[in-house]
């Protein structure tokens, strides 16, 4: 996830101040050092899999993170040519594939110009070490199998949903024929984030029940809006407060639950730290074990 300001949809929705940096009210109540609903720690996230040790966004990944002990991973999702949804992170294939060498023509080399025979013939590792060489992008099919045969829960992202018209109820359609979409897995293993405010409330509409996530830093102003279809406020770890955590904590989302926040990317002990004084909820890291020593030792 890159921190940026959220979809133009966004601003359209809650007007143009919508994702100014917020400044705490006054009133704002400072949380306690950590703070969640069920455990005592955020819980920790694997961004794009164990990203910072295997290639992101691919079976390795999450296979690395499940190794390292960790349940929960996030990734990203976008459309093929022919209407296939994969596990990629940039709207084109040439930073963690070789798709130039293989398809030396097809410049810019755009995930939605390519069909996903083409791009199952890529390879999505040895750009990150020789040891993946041949490591594959994962069909969303692909990586949902491998999600549940690891035991382990997610946070999917739609990534870049205005360019791929109707893509969430095609995701919901995968996640229910995967079987993702049951009580058990909606109640504690999956949630739907996106940097666009109208992805997130289209799959509210179509899936009340599944929690989701917004993607940025609205004003404090503005949270009781994302409320009424947001169950999380996911920020970058440079954009919070401990006031702005107990901003979103004060409110209560479309299920009637206290709005959560998960932050990222958090890579370091100190960031770690940092975020974790703040009562955030979750913790979003390519190096989950780095975030995981840093609350353990804190």
């Amino acid at each position: 996830m890159y921190a940026r300001a959220a979809a133009v949809t966004t601003a359209a929705l809650l007007g143009a101040g919508a994702l100014a940096v917020p400044a705490a009210p006054a009133s704002a109540r400072t949380p306690a050092a950590v703070r969640t609903a069920d455990h005592d720690r955020p819980l920790v996230v694997a961004h794009r899999g164990a990203s910072a040790y295997a290639p992101e966004n691919t079976l390795a990944a999450i296979d690395k993170a499940r190794d390292m002990g960790f349940r929960w991973v996030e990734n990203d999702v976008q459309r093929t040519k022919d209407g296939e949804l994969v596990i990629m992170h940039d709207d084109n294939l040439k930073r963690t594939t070789n798709v130039e060498e293989v398809f030396p023509g097809r410049a810019p080399w755009k995930v939605a110009d390519f069909t996903a025979a083409e791009i199952a013939r890529l390879d999505a590792g040895s750009w990150f070490s020789p040891k993946y060489a041949g490591e594959r992008v994962p069909t969303l099919k692909q990586y949902m199998r491998r999600v549940s045969h690891n035991h382990q829960k997610l946070v999917f992202e739609f990534k870049k949903p205005e360019l791929y018209p109707g893509i969430e109820k095609q995701g919901l359609q995968v996640l229910r024929d995967t079987g993702w979409l049951d009580k058990h897995h909606v109640k504690s293993k999956l949630v739907v984030q996106s940097f666009s405010a109208d992805s997130v409330r289209t799959v509210h509409a179509l899936r009340p029940d599944v929690k989701t996530g917004f993607l940025g830093t609205p004003s404090v102003a503005d949270l009781p809006a994302y409320a009424k279809f947001s169950d999380q406020i996911n920020s970058t770890h440079t954009s919070l407060s401990a006031p702005y955590v107990a901003a979103i904590h004060a409110l209560k989302g479309p299920h009637g639950k206290p709005l959560e926040i998960f932050t990222w990317t958090v890579n370091d002990t100190a960031d770690a730290v940092r975020a974790a004084s703040f009562g955030v909820d979750g913790i979003i890291s390519n190096a989950p074990d780095v975030v995981r020593r840093a609350l353990e030792d804190d």
